[in-house]
């Protein structure tokens, strides 16, 4: 078997004419992979990915070829996947105001050219979902993935595919947070990733809303005007903002008791959303 690629938090193997897809325990803010691991985190992205992909295998196809054909000592973190042409964009939907979106909100009204009504604020659930793509910078490059509007996807992919990917990637987003809805959890926003297939139909691929590429709140205690409670690693964000790092390499190391409290939030939005014990 052979590494082609260490992301961030995955890293690639070639076995023949498939991939095998590994999560590490890694974590990243702000394009920056801190060096500090998550105890569980890879297997926890990996298995709430994979209870998505099911759910949703009706709104598009993905990459999964088996969970369980994969090497012993990866068992439970990786998958088996296709081999696919990725598309050089961030496919990104917000349904919330939240991050950057919300700054940019309130400086001009608008995220990424999608107008929006005045009056929101944080953590205001949207009228309609809105697609806020963004660059795809190589980990290690860098370089910040800068946001992009949709005439620049337009400019990079072209129009048909351009139209296709803020469909689908509209369409899993209002899927799975109504279905995340109903188990308490509120998706503000997620990030995906779509390729092509060797057939030449477009495939969702990486990993899907899960805390790593989604903000997860409680239900219970969204409440717009305020930063919420977070199932995800904006935690981690808040934690390294607030050391006063720059958030340029190396990243800060973490301290025993926010990793502690960063996996209990990971498994706590896992718990929920699948309905399963984590063990």
């Amino acid at each position: 078997m052979e590494l082609l690629h260490s992301g961030k938090v995955r890293d690639v193997y070639a076995d023949g004419d498939d991939l095998v897809l590994v999560a590490s325990d890694r974590i990243s803010v702000f394009d920056v992979v801190l060096p500090t691991l998550i105890p569980d985190k890879g297997a926890i992205l990996t298995r709430l990915s994979l209870w998505w992909f099911e759910r949703l295998a009706d709104v598009v196809p993905n990459h999964v070829l088996s969970a369980t054909d994969v090497p012993a000592q990866w068992a439970g973190r990786a998958v088996r996947c296709r081999r696919l042409a990725m598309v050089p964009v961030e496919c990104i939907a917000r349904g919330h105001l939240a991050g950057s979106s919300l700054a940019e909100y309130r400086a001009h009204g608008a995220v990424q050219g999608n107008p929006l009504p005045a009056g929101l604020v944080e953590g205001s659930r949207l009228p309609a979902p809105v697609f806020t793509p963004s660059t795809k910078e190589p980990a290690g490059s860098g370089r910040h993935d800068a946001p992009l509007t949709f005439e620049e996807v337009v400019a990079r992919v072209g129009a048909a595919l351009a139209d296709q990917l803020r469909r689908l990637t509209v369409e899993v987003y209002a899927r799975g947070a109504e279905l995340a809805a109903e188990r308490g959890v509120v998706i503000a926003d997620t990030k995906l990733e779509f390729g092509h297939a060797s057939d030449g139909g477009l495939v969702l691929g990486d990993e899907l809303l899960t805390p790593d590429s989604s903000r997860f709140w409680p239900l219970e205690e969204w409440s717009p005007g305020r930063p919420q409670f977070a199932f995800d690693k904006q935690y981690v964000r808040d934690w390294t903002v607030g050391t006063g790092w720059d958030r340029t390499e190396p990243g800060p190391e973490l301290p025993d008791d926010v990793v502690e409290v960063t996996r209990r939030r990971y498994v706590t939005a896992y718990e929920r959303i699948t309905g399963r014990r984590w063990s």
